[in-house]
C-alpha cells in the first residue's frame, strides 16, 4: 500500500464530496435516474465515495473491488431482469468503475463500459462533476432502453437517490 495513498483517505474529510456534488446537483442527478429508469427496466445506482472505510484501505482495496463489493451490499445484482447498474465514483483515487449485471453486460460488453468510465474520468478531470455524470447516465440509459425497454409493468426495484459513502 503506498503512504501516500493512505494519508489521504484519511486527511480528507467527508464533506469532500459536498464540494464536487452539491445537494441541487445531486436532486438533479436522482431526477435524471428517475427519468432514466421510465424508457427501461434496468435500475441505476450511483454512489459517490469521498474515501474509503478504513479496512478497505488496510486491505489495499481498489476502487474496482469496492464498487463490486457495493453492487453486492446494496442488491443492484438482484433485479428481475439481471440489468442493474452501478456507477461508483471514488473522489480520492480519482476512479469511475461501472459494475453491471449479467443481463446487460452479456449485450454491450467491456468495451462499452469502459468507454463511458473513460470519458466520465475526462470530465471529472476536468472538474466537470455533474455534466459528467448526466452524460454517463444518459449513454448508460439508452443502451438499457435499447436491449430492456420499458414495459407496462416497470417497477422501480431499487431507490434513485444517489448514495453517499
Amino acid at each position: 500500500m503506498r503512504l501516500g495513498r493512505l494519508l489521504h483517505h484519511l486527511v480528507l474529510p467527508d464533506w469532500y464530496v459536498l464540494r464536487a456534488f452539491p445537494k441541487p446537483a445531486l436532486r438533479r442527478i436522482e431526477q435524471a435516474i428517475a427519468a432514466s429508469e421510465r424508457s427501461h427496466q434496468g435500475e441505476l445506482r450511483f454512489v459517490i465515495e469521498a474515501n474509503l472505510p478504513l479496512a478497505g484501505l488496510l486491505r489495499d482495496q481498489s476502487p474496482r473491488q469496492r464498487a463490486v463489493e457495493l453492487f453486492g451490499q446494496l442488491g443492484v445484482w438482484d433485479t428481475e431482469h439481471n440489468c442493474g447498474v452501478l456507477i461508483y465514483l471514488q473522489l480520492i483515487d480519482r476512479r469511475v468503475e461501472i459494475v453491471a449485471d449479467r443481463g446487460i453486460h452479456r449485450r454491450v460488453g467491456d468495451a462499452f463500459w469502459n468507454a463511458v468510465c473513460g470519458r466520465l474520468e475526462a470530465t471529472l478531470r476536468n472538474g466537470q462533476y455533474e455534466p459528467g455524470v448526466l452524460r454517463a447516465l444518459g449513454e448508460i440509459s439508452a443502451a438499457l432502453a435499447e436491449h430492456f425497454p420499458a414495459s407496462a409493468d416497470n417497477p422501480d426495484e431499487l431507490p434513485n437517490a444517489p448514495l453517499i459513502f
